[in-house]
C-alpha cells in the first residue's frame, strides 16, 4: 500500500519519524515530496547523521504510515547509503536520475510539499520529463542510461537492485563525558568542652614575731603604759586568690573549596561491523 495525498496532509512532519522495513528507526521526517503528474507522494527525506545534521532520500513506494511515521520499504543500511543531495526544496533532473537508479526506480518529476499545500517547481512531458527545473529528456537519453544500467553486473537478491557493489558498514564509538553530580562534602561546627590546665603564682601574708631589746631609743614607749597590764594586738592577714575569666576570641577562618583531578577512565562498548562472505565457484574464480 501507499500513502496518499489525503493520508500526507495528516502528518505531522516535526514529530514523526522514519522506520524501515524491519522496524528499525532511522531518523525524523525531514521533507515529503510529490509527483508532478499524479500529485501523489513520492519522496520522503530522513535525518541521518550525527545530531540528524544530513538529510537522505527515501522512495515512498509500498510505504505505509503510522500516525505521523512513516514505514518505508527498504532497510537502514540501503538508506543511509544513499547518494548524499540537498534537500533543498526541489531535485534536479540529474540528482532525481541518481536516486531512482539507486533505488532500482523508474523516474516522475516531483515538488516539494509543504504540509498543507503543495506547489508544483518544474514543467513535465507525459512520458519524458524528470525533476521539477522543465529539463526534458530524449528517447537517447533513457536509452544511454538503460545502456548503463544493463552494464551492472550481478543484481540485488535482498531487496532493490542498487549497483554492482555491496558497501560494507561499521559501527564507531564515540567517546564523550558529561558532569554528573558523585557526591557531596558538608563542612560544619561544633561546640566540646576540655580542661585547661594553668599554674599562676598566689602570694600570701604570714605573721611573725618580731622583738627587740629595751633601748635609750625605745624606753619611753616602753614604759609609757602600766607598769603590770594585760594587752591584745591584732594584725590582719592577706593571700591572692586565683581568678578565671573566660572570652572567646577567633583563631582560623575554615571554608569548603574545590579542585580537579584527571584520571583515565576504560571504556568498553560493542560494535557491530559489516563482513564479507561469498559462495563463489573456486573453479571460476577470475586469477
Amino acid at each position: 500500500m501507499t500513502i496518499t495525498t489525503e493520508q500526507l496532509r495528516s502528518i505531522d512532519i516535526a514529530s514523526g519519524n522514519v522506520y524501515s522495513s524491519t522496524g528499525d528507526k532511522i531518523g525524523g521526517i525531514g521533507q515529503l515530496y510529490v509527483d508532478d503528474n499524479t500529485g501523489e507522494p513520492s519522496w520522503v527525506t530522513v535525518k541521518t547523521g550525527l545530531f540528524g545534521t544530513s538529510e537522505s532520500f527515501v522512495p515512498l513506494q509500498g510505504a505505509s504510515l503510522d500516525g505521523s511515521d512513516v514505514r518505508v520499504n527498504y532497510d537502514k543500511a540501503t538508506i543511509k547509503d544513499a547518494p548524499r543531495i540537498d534537500a533543498d526544496g526541489s531535485l534536479s533532473p540529474e540528482e532525481e536520475d541518481t536516486l531512482y537508479s539507486y533505488y532500482g526506480l523508474s523516474g516522475s518529476g516531483v515538488s516539494n510539499y509543504d504540509n498543507d499545500a503543495y506547489t508544483t517547481t518544474g514543467t513535465e512531458t507525459t512520458t519524458s520529463t524528470t525533476g521539477t527545473t522543465g529539463t526534458v529528456h530524449t528517447d537517447d537519453d533513457y536509452d544511454r542510461r538503460s545502456e548503463n544500467e544493463r552494464a551492472t553486473v550481478g543484481h540485488d537478491t535482498s531487496g532493490p537492485t542498487t549497483d554492482d557493489a555491496m558497501t560494507l558498514s561499521e559501527e564507531r564509538v564515540n567517546v564523550g563525558t558529561r558532569s554528573t553530580e558523585a557526591g557531596r562534602a558538608r563542612l560544619r561546627k561544633y561546640v566540646v568542652t576540655e580542661n585547661v590546665t594553668q599554674t599562676v603564682p598566689v602570694s600570701r601574708e604570714e605573721v611573725r614575731i618580731e622583738r627587740e631589746p629595751i633601748t635609750d631609743a625605745n624606753v619611753g614607749a616602753a614604759t609609757s603604759g602600766p607598769a603590770i597590764s594585760e594587752e591584745e594586738h591584732e594584725v590582719v592577714l592577706h593571700e591572692e586568690q586565683p581568678v578565671v575569666e573566660k572570652e572567646a576570641v577567633p583563631v582560623e577562618r575554615v571554608r569548603l573549596d574545590t579542585e580537579t583531578v584527571t584520571d583515565e577512565a576504560t571504556v568498553t562498548e560493542e560494535v557491530q561491523k559489516e563482513k564479507l562472505d561469498t559462495d563463489i565457484d573456486e573453479t571460476r574464480r577470475n586469477r
